[in-house]
């Protein structure tokens, strides 16, 4: 596999310029041809990007004339993929972001908003001074340990046959301040295409989820597990359809790894300081209207090329919080279905 030439992904982490060139592709430092559709089985469960605020709705629509469907709790892509109230019709084009995104950041990511989204609040560490948006890997490591054990979801809880899936957000530290490792999903998948995402999927019958995350970013991007040590697990999310949950866990590399994707699954590897998602004009929160009067918050980070959002920005926003001291555990802003 041969490496980019130096661009963003390779530059030294640096205090976060107001405003980013037009650069297409700045993370990426490894990328493959786009992969022909394919059935894969490690693919994630189809709502595990479904943007995890799950609540039970909370009041019933009185002005539409067509009736919501019975199961009213569903994801953003099977609201916009039939035409739900409040959603564009199938074919066309999803509104855009209710706030702009900023010059030269963003990417091609099909974002299935609905027509009602609207702004929400700031990023919990907005009002932190610059010093303390540039933490370190030990950084990290001290904030996950003193926040004490993850939070299950309450899917797992009520349900032992609930299905887990296991993420490994990789950090390796580059002139003295994190960086995480990101992969873009091919284009020719059957979903998520092209979407930013940690490595993992499914937990396979008879493993733990820390080895079956482990597993997925070893097969999706070639990252040897011996490199990996775990420092901490995040609190679990839970998808909208799927009746499964995520566990998401933290590893700590001992500097920039070799890494090499699979063109079936993966068309980039993104190397992304965690200062640049930490700059509060790079998150976003916006609050969409689901069936049923569903209220619930879904989280962007604009990077330069890419859109990150849904559960892998529900986990950014979790990690940063954690490590900001902004967020302790259960302040998921998106609670199971009950």
């Amino acid at each position: 596999m041969t490496e980019r030439p130096t661009d963003a992904a390779d530059a030294q982490p640096t205090a976060q310029p107001t405003e980013w060139p037009d650069a297409a592709d700045a993370h990426s430092a490894d990328a493959q041809p786009t992969a022909q559709p394919t059935d894969h089985p490690s693919e994630w469960p189809e709502a595990v990007d479904a943007h995890s605020a799950d609540a039970q709705p909370t009041a019933q629509p009185t002005d539409h004339p067509s009736e919501w469907p019975e199961a009213v709790n569903v994801s953003a892509r099977a609201a916009a993929a039939q035409g739900l109230p409040g959603w564009p019709r199938p074919g066309d084009e999803p509104p855009g972001p209710p706030v702009p995104v900023p010059r030269g950041r963003g990417g091609e990511q099909r974002i299935p908003r609905p027509l009602n989204a609207r702004a929400g609040g700031p990023a919990p560490w907005a009002q932190l001074p610059p010093e303390r948006r540039c933490p370190s890997v030990g950084d990290v490591a001290r904030a996950l340990a003193a926040l004490g054990p993850a939070r299950p979801s309450d899917r797992e809880i009520a349900d032992a046959t609930a299905r887990p899936s296991a993420v490994l957000a990789p950090l390796y530290d580059a002139d003295g301040q994190a960086m995480v490792v990101l992969t873009r999903r091919t284009w020719g998948l059957r979903t998520h295409q092209g979407e930013v995402s940690f490595p993992g999927g499914r937990v396979e019958p008879g493993e733990s989820p820390v080895d079956g995350a482990l597993r997925e970013a070893k097969e999706e991007i070639d990252l040897d597990p011996s490199t990996v040590e775990v420092i901490g697990e995040l609190d679990h999310l839970a998808t909208v359809t799927s009746w499964s949950f995520i566990v998401p866990y933290v590893g700590a590399l001992p500097g920039r790894p070799e890494t090499h994707p699979n063109p079936a699954e993966v068309e980039a590897v993104l190397h992304v300081p965690l200062a640049e998602l930490l700059d509060p004009g790079n998150f976003r929160q916006e609050i969409w209207t689901f069936p049923g009067g569903d209220l619930r918050p879904i989280y962007f980070f604009e990077l330069v090329g890419d859109t990150v959002w849904g559960a892998t920005a529900n986990l950014l926003r979790q990690l940063l919080g954690a490590v900001t001291g902004t967020l302790g555990r259960g302040d998921l802003d998106h609670p199971d279905p009950r």
